[in-house]
């Protein structure tokens, strides 16, 4: 987005004053890509990279990232299991242990192309990846896609797992009811 270095930044400050798990999704793994030489910059430019440069004040030189962010990056981890919950950014394959899962899963799948069955591990997943274009909750009972379309006019939504109590902000901050 148009502050993806505002948004890491905050995200390192709350990471000091609690414990933060973020995942690497399908566009940090395409930078991370780039900046390591083992893919072109062209998708990632058309997914978010011009945005991404333009807020680091890219002006040429691909060590654009200060090295606290970069730290960060490469700290992202592909899942997260915490009581009866997993994360993942994108899917899952319901019969793969979290730890065997593909990045495709993890990273690419579209919901679009299915919604994946229960985890065998009996746990609920969170996911995100796949816009809703209404800026609404898909919750299938097993799974739970938290992607309302931020990036694109919908809303930020966040949810605590437990109660699935939901918190909703649009594109100028304000809460939502």
């Amino acid at each position: 987005g148009p502050d993806s270095k505002g948004a890491v930044e905050t995200l390192l400050q709350c990471g000091q004053k609690t414990q933060l798990v973020a995942l690497q999704g399908n566009h940090e793994e395409m930078m991370l890509n780039v900046l390591r030489g083992s893919e072109s910059h062209h998708s990632w430019l058309r997914y978010g990279g011009v945005e991404t440069l333009d807020s680091y004040g890219f002006d040429g030189g691909l060590d654009f990232l200060p090295e606290s962010h970069r730290a960060f990056f490469e700290s992202l981890g592909d899942y997260f299991v915490y009581e009866d919950y997993f994360f993942t950014h994108a899917a899952y394959d319901p019969a793969v242990p979290l730890e065997e899962q593909t990045v495709e899963m993890l990273r690419w799948h579209s919901l679009r192309q299915g919604v994946p069955e229960p985890h065998h591990s009996g746990k609920t997943a969170f996911v995100g990846h796949t816009a809703n274009h209404e800026a609404q909750i898909l919750d299938v009972g097993h799974l739970v896609c938290l992607d309302t379309h931020c990036y694109g006019g919908g809303c930020l939504t966040a949810m605590d797992v437990r109660t699935r109590q939901t918190w909703q902000a649009n594109q100028d901050g304000v809460l939502l009811q």
